[in-house]
């Protein structure tokens, strides 16, 4: 796997990703502390709110972020946003009331939701390879825990020396880094769309060749049973450690490793399972995995109570090796979904349709914990999560082969489409993608 770090621009970014998410994990520790100091034990519902506001960010502006950077250089889209996010980082570590949190995480998350898909659609442009592309997502993925497990480990000794409004500052550092990192790369530039499209159909055209996609459209569901199992970890692991435990701040931090601590796991074996089984069994059988453990803890904590503190510890690790096994082979997915000049538009629907349904799950997980306990809320997003694998499992067909037969009754024979792929009449077969020509999947191939 790490031999796909021998690639130069892949190794800086890489690097600039682990070092702006290790600032993110810290902002992580440090908002949950954050709440709980000025909401005590409502700090569930306070981050509850305060995520789903940030979903609302990547929902609502990810598509048009896009559409409007289209015809902006890639280096210039991602440093002007991680320099956004440093500026507010700062801020953080001043605010005294519960509104400032929601307004500064909705400008943060703004700048994100620029960045993210951004980066995320640059890595298939430099790493054509599928093989180093699946090892350079379960890099990727290791980078995203590194905010579950280096990021608290790294907090908890902090917070022995220091106040938790410190961490702050090193979200501001790694945003900083990073904006310095990429700016010492060479990105490719977006590749040219063959003709000029208006706003409106850049805006919409991902979302369109997404939801068009029937593998897409099984991840989307698979997205929200991983949202609705990580929903309940990121919002209430501050509340359950130290309302149900009665531990401290350097619990949470173990806590939160623990579920790192699984998924990186699962990220380091991620390239030679997916060499014994297609991700669509890996994805599903994780997802209905998944689901049960939620289910079940949930059913335990209202008969019995709170597992003791080492089966909690496990069940989190479980839990973050099978919502990993769910998320990271999806850029596999996206990268054979699209043509390269719509993979950006492709990132950016992903981006904007998943973060929907953590918008969905944070609040549940948060105003639901604060109604009815937070047993009764892990059951039902338990449920949702279930919802979610049986939606995939249907709207995904186990035998989708990348080679379609189909035909295309609103071209001319004479068309360059057909004669490129010497049709015999309006018959052909070839890799099928959602395009300019073929704009829905075919019902039989």
């Amino acid at each position: 796997m790490i031999d796909v770090l021998k690639h130069p621009v892949y190794a800086r970014l890489f690097l600039a990703q682990v070092i702006a998410l290790l600032g993110t994990g810290l902002l992580t520790v440090a908002l949950g502390l954050l709440a709980f100091d000025l909401a005590g034990d409502k700090a569930g519902a306070v981050l509850g709110t305060a995520f789903a506001i940030k979903m609302i960010a990547y929902v609502g502006l990810s598509p048009v972020a896009n559409a409007v950077s289209e015809r902006l250089p890639r280096k210039a889209v991602l440093i002007g946003a991680d320099l956004v996010r440093a500026a507010v980082a700062l801020c953080l570590p001043f605010i005294d009331a519960i509104w400032q949190i929601y307004v500064l995480i909705f400008v943060l998350q703004a700048a994100s939701a620029t960045f993210t898909p951004a980066f995320q659609a640059i890595i298939p442009d430099i790493l054509a390879d599928e093989k180093e592309y699946t090892k350079a997502l379960s890099l990727s993925r290791l980078a995203y825990d590194m905010e579950n497990l280096i990021s608290p480990a790294l907090a908890g000794l902090l917070l022995a020396f220091m106040s938790y409004h410190w961490l702050f500052g090193g979200t501001v550092v790694g945003f900083v880094c990073s904006a310095a990192l990429v700016s010492l790369v060479s990105i490719p530039p977006r590749v040219a769309q063959e003709k000029a499209r208006p706003f409106l159909e850049r805006l919409t055209r991902g979302s369109h060749i997404y939801l068009a996609t029937p593998r897409l459209r099984g991840l989307l569901a698979l997205n929200l049973t991983a949202a609705a199992a990580g929903a309940f970890v990121i919002v209430n692991t501050v509340v359950i450690v130290q309302a149900g435990y009665g531990a401290g701040q350097s619990e949470v931090a173990y806590a939160l490793m623990a579920f790192g601590g699984g998924s990186m796991l699962t990220a380091l074996l991620l390239p030679r399972l997916l060499d014994l089984i297609d991700d669509r069994t890996l994805m599903l059988v994780a997802a209905f995995l998944l689901t049960a453990l939620t289910i079940v803890h949930g059913l335990t904590a209202v008969a019995y109570g709170l597992l003791s503190w080492g089966l909690f510890l496990a069940a989190w690790m479980v839990s973050g090796a099978l919502y990993s096994a769910i998320l990271t082979p999806s850029g596999r997915l996206l990268r054979i979904s699209a043509h390269p000049e719509d993979r950006p538009s492709v990132f950016s629907a992903q981006f904007a349709l998943s973060h929907a349904c953590w918008l969905l799950t944070y609040p549940v997980a948060g105003w639901a914990g604060q109604a009815f306990g937070l047993a009764v809320a892990m059951i039902i997003l338990g449920f949702i999560a279930l919802i979610g694998a049986i939606a995939a499992h249907f709207v995904w067909p186990p035998e989708e082969s990348k080679e379609l037969v189909h035909d295309h009754t609103d071209l001319p024979l004479d068309h360059p489409h057909l004669r490129e792929h010497q049709a015999d009449g309006k018959w052909h077969r070839h890799v099928f993608v959602i395009d300019d020509e073929h704009r829905a999947w075919p019902t039989h191939g």
